[in-house]
């Protein structure tokens, strides 16, 4: 039942009421954003018209996307909100965020791209932010309140709309209604917004939102989910399987021919709603009351919404990272992306539709002609460094046998007056998902949806006894019922709990106290705790006492809930619900890092790089990762460290645990080892007469190494880490060659001996080119010898050694400049100041004008002696 808080009877099913005023809690301090990439000129620039703000979870950062060009244009950096699930509401002058890791509402100013107003929610599931031209609403689902703000000052627009706990929905439709679903009654309620007083003007006392229309759609503990029109709302049944649509204040039921649960998107424009039914893989589509129905390709039942666009369906796999495109007969058009698999956020705005992977670089933007351009969120490089690495694909499930439910488990009764309150846990689904559950007893039948596990049987005669049985129903049929305990009504019933507290605790239990009943002449025998989430209402366990402990994992860590309590007397007569508790959301040790992976750093001795997955928050946000590698301890923010100071060539243990409110959790194990020095193996060598080949390997020892040879004396050659070659040697001579390998850690090397070739030369002497016999060519003569041998450079008679016949053959070691030998009659005019040192008695030289070299007679073969 919706009510306005003014304090008379609360109204039901009305058009026209008015609200009055309310506060809200007083705001935080405003939360900076850092602009990258972009200079002030671009910063001024407060919208594009086809643009839409893209969360990115790995970076902690939004994007704008350009939604014409597919191009990232500007990104804000959001301190402390990496790795965090982010709402996203926006229009072309505001942009209001909601962190769910710490519930953290902040209003984003386009034109300045500054924080102008923040302010604290719960965090967790259960509270949904929703923007609309000048207005904003917080809706809490768990308490049932929905709250008007003004968008730049997060400041209360009047009084807010109650509700039963438990409600859900949240979204606007294209006249700017926001509709809210009521399971417990349903119902489904349209509230408009109030105009924003002027800045002179107190919200105190001023118009806030209106609820102008309630409309029944279901059964009451049916569950529900909605999806906004352009004019109107769909609600979907998922208990008796039907689309309720309300357009311009008609209702129209279609009844769906599906036997498991399924989804609508949270806004759907044009007149085609799409029902998706995962567990099946297929989408009813319901238009005009006319149903048709196709399958989406792949398997598996990872399916998100189908979202309808410019006359096509697109439909996300995110077991694949697929969206599959199909038009209205169900025939596959097209596939858009896949892998990496993760969740995919699929949103029209702005004449387009924005396919967003939170948790990637990846998205998409499709016009109205399907065209698909991709956009790397992270283009540019802007925050520097790699994105982190995706985590490895899971192994596929193994598929379980499908089955009929099992049955329900702790059926309990409580008589109140002329009804009686049911309760149970879940049954066993048995491989496909529970669509409702069915209590019968006291010649009446109720189906409720699959979480809805607390009703209230009424019209009971008071005096008389009743059972009630509950059985669950899924896709393969009903299951078998249990039966509660016997209870008679009366109207002897105890007071409620006046009032009820929760409190959340790192163990992840949750404790819930209450003062005692008031037994009105009879004991209080046990009390009844119910968990109400947004759409949900489930019994949390019972208690002889004052105070329930519901264990760890009864409750979804990061979800909110709140609680009531029925006081049950001795005589099995049960109160009416007390107040609901405030609102708390179980935590509990976040989870084992994921994918850790330690490597050696091949630039830097002595350190080792480390990355991570994120580890499962478990309610609360992961406030820092603890690492030690090598009894070194450090602790990061981020999921990737690297750290140094370590010893070259030591193999080291890591460990890595995330820390939450709740303390630190179970810890990631690895191994790795620091870039050790080079180990140089010579497997050969080979030489020519003035150059040597020497080949080796080398275990760089994790680094990169560079490798040089050397011989004493000599600049060292550097080349590939396989073989290398050292060029003017001396023929005909032996050296130790040192192979070096070098890397961040340091040198290591190791030594060959390889002697050069033999290099020789043939002593010539010719005619002269008129034919004259050159006779001193063959003998001594006076004043002149054959192709005389020096000690020296030059012809020098006292240094003379002695002569060479023609035809000799000379091994030569070097070169050496000289006196200019002109060999008119010796080599045909050859000309040359080079000499070559031969061997001859000892080392000698003769001029290279009077020697030809083997191999063509290349003085340049030849080292300077």
């Amino acid at each position: 039942m919706a009510t306005v808080d003014d304090g008379v009877t609360p109204r039901r099913r009305f058009r026209g009421g008015l609200v009055t005023v309310a506060t809200v809690t007083a705001l935080l301090a405003a939360m900076g954003l850092t602009v990258l990439g972009v200079g002030a000129a671009d910063n001024a620039v407060a919208t594009f018209d086809a643009s839409s703000w893209l969360w990115s979870s790995a970076r902690g950062e939004l994007a704008r996307v350009n939604g014409v060009t597919a191009r990232v244009d500007t990104r804000l950096e959001v301190p402390g909100a990496r790795q965090h699930p982010v709402q996203v509401a926006q229009t072309d002058r505001l942009l209001v965020l909601r962190d769910l890791s710490t519930g953290q509402v902040s209003s984003l100013d386009l034109a300045t791209l500054r924080i102008i107003a923040t302010s604290p929610t719960t965090p967790g599931l259960g509270v949904n932010v929703v923007l609309h031209e000048e207005a904003a609403f917080v809706v809490d689902a768990v308490q049932g309140i929905v709250r008007q703000l003004d968008p730049r000052s997060l400041t209360p627009v009047g009084n807010p709309v109650h509700f039963p706990p438990g409600i859900t929905g949240g979204s606007v439709d294209g006249k700017g209604r926001l509709w809210i679903a009521v399971p417990s009654e349903g119902t489904v309620s349209a509230i408009t917004a109030a105009p924003l007083p002027s800045p002179s003007t107190s919200t105190e006392g001023g118009l806030g939102p209106e609820l102008i229309d309630t409309y029944d759609v279901a059964e009451p503990h049916h569950e529900l989910m909605v999806s906004t029109l352009d004019d109107g709302v769909a609600v979907l049944d998922r208990t008796a399987g039907v689309l309720v649509q309300v357009r311009q204040g008609d209702r129209t039921d279609t009844p769906l021919a599906t036997s498991a649960p399924a989804v609508l998107p949270a806004r759907t424009s044009g007149s085609a709603v799409p029902v998706t039914v995962p567990s099946q893989r297929r989408v009813h589509v319901v238009t005009d009351g006319v149903v048709t129905d196709f399958t989406v390709p792949g398997s598996g039942d990872d399916l998100s919404p189908a979202v309808s666009w410019a006359g096509r369906f697109y439909c996300a796999d995110e077991a694949t990272g697929t969206v599959y495109v199909l038009d209205g007969t169900g025939r596959l058009i097209d596939s858009v992306g896949g892998r990496p698999a993760g969740p995919l956020e699929l949103e029209v705005r702005e004449n387009h539709l924005f396919i967003n992977a939170p948790d990637s670089s990846t998205a998409r933007v499709v016009d109205d002609r399907h065209r698909v351009r991709d956009v790397d969120k992270y283009a540019n490089d802007v925050l520097g460094g790699d994105p982190p690495p995706a985590p490895p694909q899971p192994p596929p499930p193994k598929k379980p046998k499908v089955s009929q439910p099992g049955p329900p488990r702790a059926v309990t009764a409580a008589a109140g007056n002329a009804q009686a309150r049911v309760s149970w846990r879940a049954a066993a689904a048995n491989g496909a998902e529970i669509i409702r559950y069915v209590v019968t007893g006291g010649g009446q039948r109720v189906e409720v949806g699959a979480n809805q596990r607390a009703v209230e049987i009424k019209e009971l005669t008071n005096g008389e006894t009743y059972e009630f049985s509950v059985f669950a129903v899924n896709a393969k049929g009903e299951g078998p019922a249990r039966t509660s305990n016997p209870v008679t009504p009366t109207a002897a019933v105890p007071d409620p709990p006046a009032s009820v507290t929760a409190q959340a605790r790192p163990d992840g239990t949750v404790t819930v106290r209450w003062p005692a009943a008031n037994g009105q002449g009879n004991t209080i025998a046990r009390y009844v705790v119910t968990a109400a989430s947004a759409g949900t209402n489930a019994p949390a366990g019972e208690s002889k006492g004052t105070e329930l402990v519901v264990p760890a994992g009864d409750l979804e860590f990061g979800r909110q809930y709140a609680f009531s309590v029925v006081a049950v007397n001795d005589k099995g007569a049960g109160s009416a619900d007390s107040p609901v508790s405030n609102t708390v959301v179980p935590y509990a040790p976040p989870g084992q890092p994921v994918d850790l992976r330690a490597t050696t750093v091949a630039e830097q001795p002595g350190t080792v790089a480390v990355r991570w997955g994120p580890a499962q928050a478990n309610g609360r946000p992961v406030t820092a990762y603890q690492v030690e590698v090598g009894g070194q301890r450090s602790e990061v923010t981020d999921t990737r460290t690297t750290v140094r100071g370590l010893g070259d060539g030591q193999q080291v243990a890591v460990t890595v645990r995330a820390v939450t409110e709740a303390g630190p959790g179970p810890e990631a194990t690895a191994t790795a080892r620091t870039v050790a020095e080079p180990r140089v193996t010579v497997t050969g060598s080979s030489a020519t007469a003035t150059s040597v080949t020497v080949s080796f390997t080398v275990d760089a020892g994790g680094g990169k190494a560079t490798c040089a040879l050397s011989t004493g004396g000599r600049p060292a050659v550097s080349g590939p880490c396989s073989r290398i070659t050292v060029s003017g040697l001396t023929p005909s001579t032996a050296y130790t060659f040192t192979v070096t390998a070098t890397n961040a850690a340091g040198p290591g090397n190791a030594t060959r001996g390889q002697s050069t070739a033999a290099l020789y030369g043939t002593a010539t002497c010719r005619n002269g080119d008129s034919g004259e016999e050159a006779t001193y060519c063959d003998a001594d003569v006076d004043g002149r010898n054959g192709n005389e041998i020096f000690a020296v450079p030059r012809q020098e008679d006292p240094r003379q050694v002695g002569w060479a016949e023609p035809g000799t053959r000379l091994q030569a070691y070097c070169r050496q400049a000289g006196e200019e030998v002109y060999a008119y009659i010796y080599n045909g005019h050859k000309r040359s100041t080079w000499w070559v040192r031969v061997e001859y008695q000892g080392r000698n030289y003769i001029p290279w004008a009077w020697l030809n070299l083997d191999g063509g007679d290349d003085i340049d073969v030849l080292p300077t002696c």
